[in-house]
């Protein structure tokens, strides 16, 4: 009889997990003192959840001491085509791959859950924790050190079968399980994750700086965004996908065959116009379900109007003016931005913007 751990991986796959591997609470014994480093310098930005709970987020012997094993799972939510290919259109929008169709922190916990009875009826006497960013867990080391890749020099996890396109969840359990070897760095001299980031958000191999990621500032951070990087974010209106999209190993990822993970169709390539003029009920309408929903109409909007001002299109001054005297001051800010971006790209201040293109 194939001893449990066998067992759970066939039952992962089963409830549709990708991959799966397990390691131990004490298997990243550098994280702490990369993530201190990380904090004390600054570049979490404005995500000070980070500091508060960084004495669980380092050491997953702190977060939960009785967990014995930990059951690393990743969900791939690979594209059927080149993600790259809305940055060369400036009316429409960019969404990043991930958010194009439901919350995968809906997907991914469900099936959790589902592996996690399986593993309570075979062992009674075990307690589990399942965790989809839903707590200060690292979970990219981890999936490391369970064998599922290694992190990439932009940092986000790598592996030889799905590439980068993937989600990473977590049980922690009681039950001691036969571990796997950890993944293993196959980077090489490739730095074309880091050459391409248009905002430069890469100091070093291996190191992020959050305060200039596209996918920070459009997502996580609050205010206006510093008039030096509006440029570099273009048209991406929600993360961004480039230093995914760039790596060699997405070669060998296939489409992802959760249904849930598919982009919809209206958020393939969206149109600028249609998403600035979006109400609070509207936005929350149409990004129902979606991970979009979470940054709320105004922080969304404001991302729209920088991508606005990015297009080089005056036809669409007269939707960011609309904006100019928006209650949000952080979404007027942008709109002024906009307008006075597109009118310096009007030869002699003239503009033609009786309407707005497709």
């Amino acid at each position: 009889m194939t001893d449990l751990a066998a067992r759970l991986k066939e039952t992962a796959r089963a409830v549709g997990f990708d991959a799966v591997g397990i390691c131990t609470p004490h298997d990243i014994p550098d994280a702490q003192f990369r993530l201190r480093r990380f904090l004390a310098e600054g570049m979490h930005g404005d995500m000070h959840w980070m500091e508060r709970r960084s004495h669980w987020r380092g050491n997953p012997n702190a977060l939960w001491p009785e967990a014995k094993s930990v059951v690393m799972l990743a969900d791939s939510y690979a594209p059927d085509g080149d993600p790259l290919q809305n940055l060369g259109r400036p009316k429409r929008a960019s969404i990043s791959v991930y958010a194009r169709n439901r919350d995968y922190h809906d997907i991914m916990k469900k099936k959790l859950k589902r592996l996690g009875r399986w593993l309570i009826a075979e062992r009674p006497e075990a307690e589990i924790k399942v965790f989809v960013d839903t707590a200060p867990v690292m979970e990219k080391p981890l999936a490391q050190a369970a064998g599922l890749g290694w992190q990439g020099k932009h940092t986000n996890l790598v592996s030889r079968e799905l590439g980068s396109w993937f989600f990473l969840g977590a049980i922690f359990t009681t039950e001691p399980l036969r571990t796997d070897q950890p993944g293993i760095d196959l980077c090489g001299s490739c730095r074309r994750c880091m050459d391409v980031c248009p905002t430069d958000a890469f100091p070093a191999p291996y190191r992020l700086d959050a305060r200039r990621c596209i996918s920070y500032l459009t997502i996580e951070h609050k205010g206006p965004v510093d008039p030096g990087l509006r440029s570099g974010i273009g048209n991406r209106v929600f993360g961004c996908d480039d230093c995914l999209a760039v790596c060699p190993w997405n070669k060998f990822a296939a489409a992802a065959s959760e249904m849930g993970y598919r982009e919809r169709d209206e958020l393939r390539s969206p149109k600028l116009a249609d998403l600035a003029l979006l109400s609070d009920q509207m936005f929350r309408e149409t990004f129902k379900g979606s991970p979009v929903k979470r940054i709320g109409r105004s922080r969304f909007v404001r991302n729209v109007l920088y991508a606005i001002g990015n297009s080089s299109d005056p036809e669409l001054i007269p939707v960011a003016e609309k904006l100019k005297n928006d209650p949000d001051p952080v979404v007027a800010d942008a709109a002024t931005w906009a307008v006075q971006q597109l009118g310096s790209s009007v030869p002699d201040g003239k503009s033609n913007c009786a309407t707005v293109g497709a």
